[in-house]
């Protein structure tokens, strides 16, 4: 009787953990997009907008997207004025700018969600969509990033996010084209040039 009150009591610990882990998968896949090596365009991904809700970037598909870590204390975070300038400029074309707040490189993204929307609107007259914060790196990268950086996903433009506003370019089929680093103003003759190819 003893033996199988123990063999009872380990049965339900096993069962109970697996039950958690299959639990832990579905909670990450749905709060991070989709699990490593199944993405095969942005279009994969879900995050979520400032408000904590559910975006799925499938919403952008035939578009021209730049993806933009961004953060509000940075050198180059006047930057937000060029973005908003070409948003303008295209997206009657079928163009638009994402901004994920990240506060990976010299805690330069301390703010809320809340309070990093009124910073955009305030200072810079922001209207495209500005993310939840996210992490472009490190531990916790979040898989939209981990696709866009690594080789195996991403390898004409793979390489580690070294900064705020690095940019990247996605075609009207959800596949990078076209990679900028910080330095590269979004209103640069390199920069538009990409976008207005991108767009033919």
């Amino acid at each position: 009787m003893k033996r199988f009150l123990i063999g009872m009591a380990v049965g339900i610990v096993v069962a109970t953990m697996v039950l958690l882990l299959v639990r832990a998968m579905k909670a990450n896949a749905g709060s991070n997009g989709v699990g490593k090596g199944t993405a095969k365009t942005v279009y994969d991904f879900t995050l979520k907008n400032s408000k904590g809700q559910d975006v799925k970037l499938e919403e952008f598909r035939g578009k021209v997207v730049m993806l933009v870590n961004v953060a509000s204390k940075c050198g180059y975070t006047p930057q937000y004025d060029g973005l908003q300038k070409i948003y303008e400029r295209y997206k009657d074309r079928g163009f638009t700018v994402l901004g994920f707040p990240a506060n990976n490189f010299g805690a330069q993204e301390p703010g809320t969600n809340e309070e990093i929307q009124e910073f955009c609107r305030i200072n810079y007259g922001v209207t495209f969509p500005v993310f939840a914060k996210i992490s472009v790196k490190g531990d916790d990268q979040h898989p939209l990033y981990k696709y866009l950086t690594e080789r195996e996903t991403n390898p004409a433009f793979a390489g580690e996010i070294k900064w705020n506003f690095n940019k990247f370019l996605v075609g009207r089929d959800g596949r990078i084209v076209a990679r900028f680093d910080s330095a590269d103003k979004p209103e640069d003759a390199k920069v538009t040039q990409a976008i207005e190819s991108a767009l033919k």
